[in-house]
């Protein structure tokens, strides 16, 4: 599996505003920004994540994902205090 199948398999079940995919095929890191995640704990954003993989967490295609997720104003405040973040988009 190649970063963009994963960054569109994401996208296609959970509406994003933003999300980048990084990985060597099988261990991925994402950074997803989604309404989708207000008023959602942390667990509950990644669940909704996973959900999004279906079974290919369970067949191995992808091994391990780390993920970052964000509501678009968790975005906001974080790309304003980090300005290196500024620029950093996906979807």
């Amino acid at each position: 599996m190649t970063a963009e199948q994963l960054r569109n398999l994401i996208a296609a079940g959970l509406a994003c505003d933003s999300i980048t995919v990084e990985g060597d095929g099988r261990h991925w890191s994402a950074t997803i920004v989604s309404t989708e995640f207000e008023g959602k704990r942390l667990i509950q954003r990644h669940q909704r994540v996973y959900a999004t993989l279906g079974q290919k967490m369970h067949t191995d295609e992808v091994h391990a994902l780390s993920m970052k997720t964000h509501t678009p104003a968790e975005w906001l405040a974080l790309s304003k205090s980090t300005p290196s973040m500024a620029g950093h988009q996906g979807a």
